[in-house]
């Protein structure tokens, strides 16, 4: 949980201290554009009618020469992109997330959003389930932008999120054919909603465009059938002190969590307290879990990332979150000293997460041995 003061942006100016970018409009790309080269703050539409705020980094990397002599940057012309994921009671424009973002730039060039019910988006938090749409609005608004190869980050909340979208969104618009029985235990029905994982019997709605709000067109306002837009899917995907499993209340931060969760006076004070606002009601179906939807990813590379001092979750959920991954594309790392989510990880942490994803990026370049 985040204990930082929420920072929010201002939409008329190109800095209120906060680091964000200016507001900007961004036009979905065509075949001979280039990935941008300049901030950008949008508001984007979710697959069930959610708007998100997002903010769009580009490359800030070292300069490069070009085939012309010329100096020039590197990915504003290249493929890559990182999409991070907050966690619980966090936004776009929160100091944590913010500085990683900074981090980030050096590799790739970077979007953040707010989760719904938290920040500038609509909706009310569902703590991981319909996130997972969310998510998929963000990867593909990078996409527009003209980046063929999307990381996802999440941290906390957010790397269940990533971990879940990564087996509900496959490349090629598959879906994962996994969903989970009561108790936990993986089944094969199709996936609901692209969401939950779990089938219930009704029928998944019709895909809205995950585009940008500026410039709508006839399928943004829910009611006309929109395009299909850029692939949703990510190509590589980190997971930062995810829990692996739902309802965990094993130490006293999480019981607190649950608490504000669960409870209407603690919803009262996430509202207001945190800026989060929460559903009142418990999930139904119950969404495939993260250890549950790990096997799904391969063979899309799985980072997971866990400090030896988190306060939230002990080490058995890294554990078993990668040990249900596939093995020859998963890695754990256990670091000693970090603590808990994107207020934690420091720059040394975040470097090494960006040079993970550089290479994943250009092993994927390369294709098969």
């Amino acid at each position: 949980m985040s204990d930082e003061a929420e920072c929010e942006f201002a939409r008329s100016s190109p800095s209120d201290g906060s680091g964000a970018p200016a507001a900007g409009t961004a036009r979905g790309h065509d075949g001979g554009r280039r990935p941008l080269d300049r901030a950008l703050r949008e508001t984007l539409r979710t697959a069930d009618g959610v708007r998100i705020e997002a903010v769009y980094d580009p490359y800030t990397g070292p300069a490069v020469t070009g085939d012309d002599g010329t100096a020039v940057r590197g990915l504003p012309q290249g493929p890559c992109a990182i999409v991070l994921a907050h966690g619980f009671s966090g936004a776009a424009g929160r100091p944590a997330l913010r500085r990683a973002a900074r981090v980030f730039t050096q590799y790739g060039a970077v979007v953040t959003f707010s989760f719904r019910g938290h920040g500038r988006s609509g909706g009310h938090s569902t703590v991981g389930d319909r996130e997972v749409l969310d998510l998929a609005a963000a990867v593909s608004w990078a996409r527009s932008l003209g980046h063929a190869r999307v990381a996802t980050v999440g941290f906390s909340m957010g790397g269940s999120v990533v971990v879940r979208h990564g087996a509900l969104h496959r490349p090629g618009g598959a879906e994962a054919a996994v969903c989970e029985r009561p108790g936990g235990a993986a089944a094969h029905p199709r996936a609901h909603e692209g969401r939950t994982g779990a089938s219930d019997g009704t029928a998944a709605p019709a895909a809205r465009d995950p585009r940008p709000l500026s410039g709508a067109s006839p399928g943004t306002d829910g009611r006309t059938p929109a395009p299909a837009g850029p692939g949703t899917h990510s190509d590589a995907v980190v997971a930062v002190s995810a829990p692996a499993r739902w309802y965990y209340r094993g130490t006293a931060p999480m019981r607190r969590v649950h608490w504000a969760i669960q409870h209407p006076v603690g919803r009262l004070v996430s509202r207001y307290g945190l800026r989060t606002r929460i559903q009142p009601h418990d999930w139904d179906p119950v969404p495939l879990s993260p250890v549950a939807a790990a096997p799904a990813l391969a063979p899309t590379p799985l980072l997971v990332v866990h400090g030896d001092q988190d306060p939230y979750f002990p080490l058995d959920h890294p554990r078993s979150l990668a040990g249900a991954g596939d093995p020859g594309s998963t890695d754990l790392w256990i670091v000693p000293g970090f603590g808990h989510a994107e207020n934690a990880a420091g720059p040394a942490l975040l470097h090494r997460i960006g040079e993970w994803a550089g290479a994943r990026w250009e092993r994927a370049a390369r294709g098969p041995a």
